[in-house]
């Protein structure tokens, strides 16, 4: 439960809506911003908050809808139901495996050759991976811990590769309207960048007091941590969703005054989908007993369409306060260590130097 002080409500249109709203009754409540606008969606599969996503936009007649994901399949089943509802969307798969690199710079290289899209309105990056089960880190070819290589990484480089596109589509658009969403979670709210140890090769006796995980939320889990422990799928996960939300600021830094284009990031809430798929017995026992209020699918997308819809949500965005955070369908204040400034650009920074890349528009 987010304690209510956190809330923002007078930075969104519609204070009615809530934890309970359907991602289709926000997408009705902005038909304009839909129309005729091309839109693209990472992480697509017909159980997944990106289809529900996808869904909403489909439903106000938006000009393209392009789907991205590492699974052809997948993109094919998405792309069937949808045609089947609102056949006359122009749909376009995408394959994008966001864990590495070599595939990120093909997906981009060709997303930039399509004559038939030349601008890019709104970018949602939805996918994600969460490596319940996993004693051990899996590491990328790139050399990158999984979690941070695909939650971060891909989706950082892959929405800087095609920015020329989202460029163009913002000098057709009033300032604000063009926007880059990044779906996080609620790690942010608790959690942090282990500086010191991006890739989890050290013990927890010799990370610095404030990188060190924490054991209340592994306990919660069913996980035990101890001064010895080296990696936690968890740990993991909640690192590279905090980075979602640095992105979503270095992002505004660079790109809001110059040529009004959003980023904003959110908590989508608890919502069972494909995320949970490797979870073991136990786990889910731990989880269902929990207690949580699990939203479906469309309320957990609800918040992702009024981050890319809404124009109030822009009346917050400053220099000296860049709000660039949602839940529950409303505006939230994070913690410094989640959304600073400084951390912001020193994760950019550190994103440049992973890929070897450096980005000026």
């Amino acid at each position: 439960m987010i304690p209510q002080h956190l809330f923002r409500n007078s930075l969104t249109t519609h204070a009615e809506f809530d934890s309970k709203t359907d991602a289709i009754d926000v997408a009705k409540a902005f038909p304009r911003k839909v129309q005729g606008k091309t839109i693209l969606v990472t992480g697509v599969n017909k159980t997944g908050l990106g289809f529900s996503a996808l869904h909403a936009f489909a439903s106000q007649s938006p000009a393209h809808l392009i789907l991205a994901s590492r699974s052809s399949d997948k993109i094919k089943e998405c792309i069937d139901a949808l045609k089947a509802e609102f056949p006359n969307v122009k749909y376009h798969a995408l394959n994008l495996d966001l864990s590495t690199q070599k595939s990120v710079r093909a997906a981009a290289s060709e997303l930039l050759s399509w004559d038939e899209i030349d601008a890019l309105d709104i970018v949602v990056n939805c996918a994600a991976v969460f490596g319940f089960g996993e004693t051990q880190r899996t590491v990328t070819d790139d050399g990158l811990e999984l979690h941070f290589a695909t939650n971060h990484i891909g989706h950082w480089l892959f929405t800087n590769l095609i920015m020329p596109k989202i460029i163009k589509a913002a000098t057709r658009n009033p300032k604000g309207a063009t926007r880059v969403i990044n779906v996080s979670s609620g790690s942010p709210f608790t959690a942090g960048i282990r500086w010191s140890d991006i890739n989890f090769e050290k013990m927890t006796k010799d990370l610095p007091e404030d990188e060190q995980p924490s054991e209340f939320l592994h306990k919660m889990f069913g996980m035990t941590i101890n001064e010895e422990t080296v990696y936690t799928y968890l740990e993991a996960y909640n690192q590279s969703k905090v980075a979602n939300v640095l992105f979503t600021v270095a992002a505004n830094a660079r790109l809001y005054e110059k040529y009004g284009i959003v980023a904003l990031s959110l908590h989508p809430g608890i919502i069972r989908t494909e995320l949970g798929r490797n979870a073991t017995k136990e786990q889910r026992e731990i989880i269902n007993d929990m207690k949580n209020d699990y939203k479906t699918l469309s309320q957990g997308s609800s918040t992702t369409l009024v981050a890319a819809l809404d124009p109030k949500v822009v009346d917050g965005l400053t220099a000296q306060e860049p709000v660039v955070f949602l839940a529950d369908c409303k505006m939230i204040a994070l913690p410094p260590k989640s959304s600073s400034k400084e951390n912001a650009e020193r994760l950019w920074s550190l994103s440049e130097e992973l890929t070897q890349e450096k980005f000026s528009w």
